[in-house]
């Protein structure tokens, strides 16, 4: 997926980011852009989780919304992502 699709995307799931994540700051979305280890470090900011504990939760609110953006360094789909980490436990 290019840029521009993970970009499109990511404005898609910013709605629903902020429904789930109310603390999460526009400013927090737009920073985050898509990017799954940046959902972490803010999640962790704003509510205080511990990292496994930020990790959990994104990857499980990434799973139920089942939409392939590329995030992180390895530019894998973000539900990617978090089924790798579910398999892992």
């Amino acid at each position: 997926m290019n840029s521009d699709e993970l970009q499109g995307k990511w404005k898609q799931l910013k709605g629903a980011a902020r429904q789930q994540f109310g603390r999460l700051t526009e400013n927090d979305l737009e920073m985050i852009a898509g990017q799954r280890e940046r959902l972490i470090g803010k999640l962790q900011e704003r509510y205080g989780y511990l990292r496994e504990e930020a990790q959990k939760r994104a990857d499980e609110w990434l799973m139920s919304a089942k939409i392939p953006a590329a995030a992180g360094e390895q530019h894998m789909p973000l539900h990617s992502q978090a089924e790798e980490h579910a398999h892992k436990r």
